[in-house]
């Protein structure tokens, strides 16, 4: 019986207890989320962003030659690299980086209708 007792008064002693705890973690998720986030996440600029991704795709002499805001946190433009006078059209998003000589150009043209529908695209003449 005294066993009894002792879970009875343990569970009334736990309950109350959680029920805090779970209430102060919504307060800190509550805190964090209405500030925008811890600074880690923060984001960087598109310009940035796309600049570290033509990088990745064409190596340390990449760089933007042209670029402008697309829709959402889309970024257009133009990149080639230092010294050479060919440029390629590029859709940046934050998780990729599609080129106009990609393998996959319908894809490609996907993107840029869907993200810069206002971009100023000429589409590359086919080699003979």
């Amino acid at each position: 019986m005294a066993r009894r007792l002792n879970m009875q008064r343990l569970i009334r002693v736990l309950i109350p207890v959680l029920g805090i705890g779970v209430l102060a973690l919504g307060v800190i998720c509550l805190w964090v989320v209405t500030r925008g986030g811890p600074a880690a996440l923060a984001q960087t600029p598109a310009p940035e962003r796309a600049l570290r991704q033509v990088r990745e795709q064409m190596g340390r002499a990449g760089e933007l030659r042209y670029f402008e805001a697309g829709e959402g946190r889309a970024l257009c433009g133009y990149a080639g690299l230092k010294r050479q006078a060919r440029a390629v059209a590029f859709v940046s998003r934050p998780n990729r980086i599609l080129f106009s000589d990609d393998p996959l150009p319908g894809e490609f043209r996907e993107m840029r209708q869907r993200f810069c529908p206002g971009f100023a695209f000429v589409e590359p003449k086919p080699v003979p």
